[in-house]
């Protein structure tokens, strides 16, 4: 049953971005259908967003459709398989032409069109040298991320085990689960590393595989030994990268009825050379560099840092920048078990959600735009923030402002517990809002950092409320928003989601 419905999903959605031809690629992150498209002006826009199992549309270096954690992981392959089938049968038939843009901006439609568009110019600044090196280290990291939050859930479920005496049996098999993934993480690094820039993907793990393997051990790297797995996820992206411009440059100068011996061997032993006795040890210093730094960081400013960092997070995503914390997060998971940033970033969504529930209350007679929030806000409050931010508040301007102060004053609060002592942090990258419960771990105790945690997000969600809903809005935009533009909907103010008690 469950495979029939997703199956439905991809088939609402493939004739709505203009049928097979119309696709060059297709992949999946945590919570995306991405989509490669040849022809962008074949995508119907709105009547993507009206299917019940789209969140929301994002573009960005694809054409990317939220449809959320677990849901995106099933209804990819189906939507893959109907591609194939209807490539294989015949050729699709021409898409119809995407739907008009709504005229007036004052529906949620309307709103969803400024946020695609406000996405699209953003895409274009975005589209700089350094921005797109970030992309693709963003898209090495990716598809890790199911691996982490689960080996991260298992090492969760295995401390309160251990601290509760309990199933003494299991805690060696779980502590294995949870531990192997992260003993080798170095090696799928490196081979996605290798694999985005163009390399031999198998050849970027073997260059990495080097840095976890127990005998480096016996190798001295400017004058001390080498400990398997210094330099970490660090070093196996450098040696990866290293390794893709190695294979490169043989592919050009070796001839090709010796490529097959003499590429890998070379591609393998230069970059493995230098991996060793130069990147293990350079990536190794600049990760505990990472690892202390961020802890002082939160020790010693906690919260003024936690202010910042929940402020700024969202401009940060706007501006592609967040891409450049994923290593930073992953080298920290890597070093300590746990990141201690991603908390406090996470606060940036629970800002967004109380700024929606502002916008819903200060506009009861928009049943449209309230509509919109109330679908949207299941998500918002499981950390999947695309339908508020490009639906809702962007759009709307100073809404995503003030859903930015309630950001900052989560993290204000979880930095500040931070400095005074409650450090904790996510096993696992990807999740946030309440998604990320199961991931947490600290040094206080389970029942301290979930405490803690609880309370960053109530401060997000009061301070984006009551940010937006006494400074959120001028009196014209209240004026222009605060009409019901369905001619066909009840308009006086006995309507009847003036009567709506509360968000259900």
């Amino acid at each position: 049953m469950s495979t029939d419905k997703n199956r439905a999903t991809a088939a609402a959605i493939l004739p709505l971005v203009g049928g097979p031809d119309n696709i060059s690629s297709i992949a999946h992150c945590m919570t995306r259908l991405r989509i490669g498209l040849h022809d962008r002006s074949l995508v119907q826009d709105e009547a993507l967003r009206a299917l019940p199992a789209v969140m929301g549309v994002v573009e960005d270096d694809t054409y990317q459709i939220v449809l959320g954690p677990g849901t995106v992981a099933r209804v990819t392959p189906e939507f893959e398989a109907l591609v194939e089938e209807a490539r294989a049968a015949a050729p699709a038939p021409p898409a119809a032409p995407p739907a008009a843009a709504a005229h007036a901006p004052l529906t949620a439609d309307g709103l969803a069109a400024q946020g695609a568009a406000l996405k699209q110019a953003q895409k274009a600044k975005n589209a700089t040298p350094f921005k797109l090196f970030l992309r693709r280290i963003a898209n090495i990291f990716v598809p890790l991320i199911p691996a982490l939050i689960g080996c991260g859930i298992i090492a969760g479920l295995n401390g309160v085990l251990t601290n509760m005496g309990w199933l003494p049996a299991i805690v060696p098999a779980l502590a294995a689960m949870a531990s192997g993934f992260m003993s080798l993480i170095a090696v799928f690094v490196g081979y996605n590393t290798a694999k985005e820039f163009g390399g031999t993907a198998i050849l970027g793990g073997a260059v990495a595989a080097i840095i976890v393997f127990p005998g480096v051990a016996k190798i001295d790297a400017f004058g001390q030994p080498l400990s398997p797995g210094q330099g970490g996820v660090l070093g196996a992206l450098a040696a990866a990268l290293l390794a893709v411009q190695v294979e490169k440059w043989c592919r050009k100068w070796v001839p090709e009825a010796l490529d097959v011996l003499v590429t890998p061997t070379l591609t393998v032993l230069i970059s493995g050379l230098v991996t060793l006795f130069g990147l293990m040890f350079l990536a190794g210093e600049a990760s505990a560099a990472i690892g202390t730094f961020a802890n002082w960081l939160l020790a010693t400013g906690g919260a003024f840092a936690g202010l910042v960092l929940g402020g700024l997070f969202l401009p940060l995503v706007m501006l592609g920048l967040h891409q450049a914390l994923i290593p930073i997060h992953t080298t920290l998971i890597e070093q300590s078990g746990y990141t201690v940033l991603l908390p406090i970033l996470a606060m940036a969504g629970a800002g967004q959600v109380g700024a929606a529930i502002a916008v819903y209350y200060r506009l009861p007679r928009n049943g449209s735009l309230r509509t919109t929030i109330k679908s949207a806000l299941p998500a918002g409050f499981l950390g999947v923030g695309e339908p508020l931010i490009y639906g809702v508040s962007l759009p709307l301007g100073r809404p995503f402002v003030t859903a930015c102060i309630g950001g900052a004053a989560g993290g204000a609060f979880i930095g500040l517990c931070n400095q005074l002592g409650t450090a904790f942090g996510s096993t696992a990258i990807g999740p946030s809002g309440w998604a990320l419960f199961p991931l947490l771990d600290g040094r206080s105790g389970m029942g301290v950092t979930i405490a803690v945690y609880a309370g960053g997000l109530a401060v997000g969600y009061l301070v984006g409320f009551a940010a937006t809903y006494f400074f959120g809005f001028t009196r014209q935009m209240l004026t222009d928003l605060n009409t019901d533009p369905d001619p066909a909907a009840p308009a006086s103010p006995t309507s009847e989601a003036d009567k709506e008690p509360a968000l259900a």
